[in-house]
């Protein structure tokens, strides 16, 4: 992952067209524009203004003719992103005091716990 990938953090409006992007590898702007008016409810020049935030950002690309997008960072570098972002505001850093108090909140079920475990010896 790039550098000025490890920095990206993208807000919910901006994950909203990234969602789109990674189901459907490309778009037109104005196939975006029209999914997310019929969803969310954004106005044409709303979903215009984050498509090119997401385009300065370099997390997508555009390619013409057409007006194409393509996401240029994976979710799964996004949510790595997200991720750190989180256990560093919140929980100082450590995944411990995140599983801790998250584990100490909710009640898992038996499949969840067994994932958990598999996990976790995958990690010794």
């Amino acid at each position: 992952m790039s550098a000025t990938k490890k920095e990206m953090r993208l807000h919910e409006g901006e994950l909203n067209v990234m969602e789109l992007l990674w189901s459907n590898k490309v778009l037109a702007a104005k196939d975006i524009s029209k999914i997310i008016k019929e969803y969310i409810g954004w106005e044409k020049n709303t979903t215009y203004t984050v498509i090119k935030r997401l385009i300065d950002k370099g997390a997508i690309s555009r390619e013409d003719p057409g007006f194409l997008c393509r996401a240029r960072v994976t979710k799964k570098e996004v949510q790595e992103i997200e991720t750190k972002a989180l256990l560093s505001k919140l929980f100082n850093d450590s995944l411990t005091n995140f599983i801790t108090e998250y584990l100490g909140n909710s009640r898992l079920t038996t499949e969840q716990i067994i994932e958990l475990q598999r996990v976790l010896n995958r990690q010794i």
